[in-house]
């Protein structure tokens, strides 16, 4: 009864081990894609006053113009040109309306592995071909791995930096071999810069400023806290920016109104305290486990993809499980299972914690 392509799809491994810590007490929660602080009051207190003003019906399917003019405005001061904005249900939504608006069954889609879940199941579900470009041991997508990949059916390429799951920062050297590679090809890249104001180490680059041909994915949810309001935004060329207006239409018809107008406060929150908290938590799991495992110091984001010595990533976890400990296992996001994803969005007291339990594993 059931579509083929939905029958294809697995559970999210991330779900199986929320199913699995189900029944365990207190347990330290190092699996979490979310930020563990709050939403700022002041976007509390405007979300509350347009709600009250009664702004809670439909609003335009591309989004407040207000807010949009604000993002473009923003990426403007960035030196990136856009022709057009739409405001999505989160990135998660302009991923699926971006992949609805151009894949077509039998294209290839370039995914660097590890990947963040969606890149490769939403393009499979409308036809499309994963194609994956191993990035181990250092997760850097290596320019002649990118040209070798590329056939004539190549029609998407995923960015994402900072990266899920491994908070590496590919820098402006890197993006720009990555650009002389596909200059020419015709191909567009989704880049994903959701966790862009998540850099430790002041190298990011916005893969948009390097080559024309790419859709800007970013939204509040993991800056301002904002995961349940569900406000993302896409930028780039008109032609797919008006096709993803218009299959909005006829899905999620229009992200949350309330939040929307909330999000016009989010571009007055300085959020750089916040980020020297996160990386005293990213310097302080990296201290606590480089003797034992093999880690990769992120440039940002709030991941770790660590490799344990002995067991492989699905081990791992498991036995994380039984000292009171969630982790994700590499597999959920890799051809491979030789890692695990480690968030620390959590506070000090939990990391620490955590690090004790992992130390004796």
């Amino acid at each position: 009864m059931l579509s083929k392509r939905v029958n294809e799809l697995d559970v999210s491994g991330i779900r199986k081990v929320f199913s699995l810590a189900a029944k365990l007490k207190n347990p330290v929660n190092l699996s979490i894609g979310q930020p563990d602080f709050d939403v700022p009051e002041q976007i509390k207190e405007q979300a509350i006053e347009h709600i009250q003003m009664g702004h809670n019906k439909y609003t335009q399917s591309a989004g407040i113009p207000e807010l949009r003019e604000l993002i473009q405005n923003d990426f403007k001061a960035k030196d990136i040109k856009s022709e057009d904005v739409i405001i999505t249900s989160g990135v998660s939504g302009g991923i699926s309306l971006a992949v609805q608006a151009l894949i077509d069954p039998g294209d290839e889609v370039l995914v660097a592995d590890p990947y963040f879940v969606m890149y490769e199941a939403i393009p499979k579900l409308y036809g499309g071909k994963i194609v994956l470009i191993d990035t181990y041991p250092d997760f850097q997508i290596d320019p002649q791995k990118l040209k070798e990949a590329i056939t004539p059916k190549t029609k998407l390429l995923f960015l994402n930096s900072p990266a899920n799951p491994t908070g590496i920062i590919m820098g402006k050297e890197r993006l720009q071999e990555i650009a002389k590679v596909l200059e020419g090809t015709g191909i567009l890249v989704i880049s994903d810069e959701i966790y862009d104001i998540f850099d430790y180490e002041q190298k990011h680059s916005y893969f948009a400023s390097l080559y024309e041909k790419t859709l800007t994915l970013g939204g509040f949810s993991k800056t301002l806290g904002m995961t349940g309001w569900r406000v993302g935004y896409a930028l780039g060329p008109k032609e797919i920016i008006d096709t993803m207006i218009k299959l909005q239409q006829y899905t999620f018809v229009c992200a949350p109104s309330f939040a929307q107008y909330a999000s016009l406060k989010a571009f007055d929150i300085d959020q750089e305290n916040m980020i020297g908290i996160y990386k005293g938590k990213r310097d302080f799991v990296y201290n606590s486990l480089k003797d034992k495992y093999q880690i990769i110091k992120p440039d940002g984001a709030f991941y770790f993809f660590i490799k344990h010595p002995v067991f492989n990533g699905d081990d791992l976890a498991m036995k994380a499980l039984e000292k009171n400990i969630m982790l994700i296992p590499g597999s959920v996001f890799s051809s491979k299972n030789t890692h695990f994803r480690l968030s620390f969005s959590n506070t000090m007291e939990e990391l620490e914690r955590g690090m004790e339990g992992l130390n004796t594993i």
